[in-house]
């Protein structure tokens, strides 16, 4: 009884392969290229096709059609499509520069327009602040109103 049941499901399944091989032949060849063209109904079709030809023997499964499984598994389409296309590097680099360059534009004219140095950016006035933070002892544990103090202080300028 088992022998009988191994033999027709073995026959079953070589006419299943006979079937599958003629109809989906054609439509696996060059699937990768021509996937994104087919409708959904279509790509929904052939990957059915190839699932129902996974579960027999893949010695059976021809070189098209195991390409064909492998392409719609782990293709480049669909959510695994890539973000980026070909090129894309060369145009954030050039964009990269650019936004950089006109940055750099942009502070030039800014600083080449504005006006002096505000009156706090001098020596007197920097002198004048460290007369001021001795006379309020401003730090006076290792600051300008300490004993001994070496520093310059407040004073930049040159």
């Amino acid at each position: 009884m088992f022998r009988l049941a191994a033999t027709r499901s073995a026959l079953t399944a070589s006419r299943a392969v006979g079937r599958r091989n003629a109809s989906t032949n054609v439509a696996v060849q060059n699937i990768e290229t021509r996937w994104k063209t087919l409708s959904t109904t279509e790509q929904n079709t052939i990957a059915k096709q190839l699932e129902e030809a996974q579960k027999a023997d893949w010695k059976q499964l021809s070189l098209e059609e195991k390409k064909a499984a492998y392409y719609i598994a782990f293709g480049a389409h669909g959510p695994r499509e890539p973000i980026t296309k070909p090129g894309h590097n060369l145009k954030v680099v050039i964009g990269t520069i650019g936004v950089v360059a006109a940055s750099a534009a942009l502070f030039y004219v800014i600083r080449q327009n504005a006006i002096e140095k505000p009156k706090t950016i001098s020596k007197e006035w920097e002198e004048a602040t460290n007369e001021y933070m001795k006379e309020q002892k401003m730090n006076p544990i290792s600051g300008i109103a300490s004993e001994g103090y070496q520093g310059k202080g407040y004073v930049v300028s040159k």
